[in-house]
């Protein structure tokens, strides 16, 4: 083949070759990245969203910025990504509550479909709960809790952060294994639950292990029970419920994962999984996680994808059966 016929033919193959992988081969070079926060600053998922953004943006040699889009439990911020466009500049750091339980219990906030509007990059981290009681309870255990509660239906109650939280599903979950009824107490947010169940003003209360960690270790809440299947390196003492008759098997954490909007090129998906698994692995990163009861993730888009439907199809039985609704 001459020489002008090869110009030619590769002048060709070059107008043959669709923008987006043109503009993929560039990426992240064009634009920093944003990571949008469902919530407001200060909270967990803000913190740790933070943590990562940092040493994210480090590795992949372009800013991640965080931005934070509060509202409807997480459903303002997550339409956002959903409607940005799928070019992995526009990533979302998606709880549980907004990803595979808000949809069940509010469908005319959650709008989107989380399961189909979103790709799955990776998970964050995970966290189990803790279920805590009041000082004067007269229960030690979660098993002399359920004689009083078989004893007296509908004596006792439990404050959760919200109707329709990982926190009231773990706990209906908890109540329809164990034969109980426990009347649900929703806060807005969780900033005051635990001052009330300290103050005897509230039986129960599910809280994240990193509200919980610190009023057990101080003594001012006795703790039941243990969401995950393994127990807390900072409550070594405190049995999982799996451990726990008739319950095992019983296994509800709270989560976060990295999402991108659908149609993302999956060759940058693949590339941001790959560099959030090596933040997740660095001792500073993973020593900040443990520090608050967490656990960094790890694993393939593909494993998380099948991680999230999973999830989302547990709590679709759990609000059916006790009939969640917001």
């Amino acid at each position: 083949m001459n020489k002008p016929r090869r110009l030619l033919l590769a002048a060709a193959l070059c107008a043959a070759l669709p923008t987006a992988a043109l503009a993929q081969a560039a990426w992240p070079a064009a634009k920093p990245i944003t990571l949008i926060v469902p919530f407001t600053a200060g909270g967990s998922v803000d913190v740790n969203a933070r943590l990562v953004a940092q040493r994210l943006g480090e590795r992949l040699k372009q800013s991640v910025v965080v931005e934070n889009v509060a509202g409807a439990g997480g459903a303002i911020g997550v339409a956002k990504a959903v409607n940005a466009a799928p070019d992995g500049y526009t990533l979302v750091a998606g709880p549980d509550s907004a990803i595979a339980i808000g949809k069940l219990v509010n469908p005319s906030a959650f709008r989107f479909d989380p399961l189909k509007d979103l790709a799955p990059v990776g998970m964050l981290n995970t966290a189990p709960m803790v279920l805590v009681a009041r000082p004067g309870l007269e229960a030690q255990t979660f098993s002399d809790f359920v004689k009083l509660a078989k004893a007296k239906p509908g004596k006792y109650n439990y404050a959760t952060s919200g109707v329709g939280t990982v926190l009231q599903l773990a706990m209906e979950l908890l109540k329809e294994r164990s034969g109980i009824f426990v009347t649900h107490v929703p806060y807005r947010g969780g900033a005051q639950i635990a001052t009330d169940v300290i103050g005897e003003q509230v039986d129960l209360a599910m809280l994240v292990s990193t509200s919980a960690i610190p009023h057990v270790n101080g003594k001012r809440l006795k703790a039941l029970g243990i969401t995950g299947t393994k127990r807390l390196a900072a409550l070594p003492n405190v049995p999982t419920f799996d451990e726990m008759p008739g319950l095992k098997g019983f296994d509800m954490v709270s989560w976060t994962g990295i999402f991108a909007p659908a149609k993302t090129p999956p060759a940058v998906v693949a590339h941001i999984n790959q560099e959030l698994n090596a933040v997740l692995q660095e001792e500073g990163v993973r020593s900040k996680l443990v520090e608050q009861g967490a656990l960094p993730g790890s694993g393939t888009p593909e494993s998380f994808a099948k991680f999230v439907q999973a999830e989302y199809a547990r709590n679709q039985k759990i609000v059916q059966t006790a009939n969640i609704k917001e």
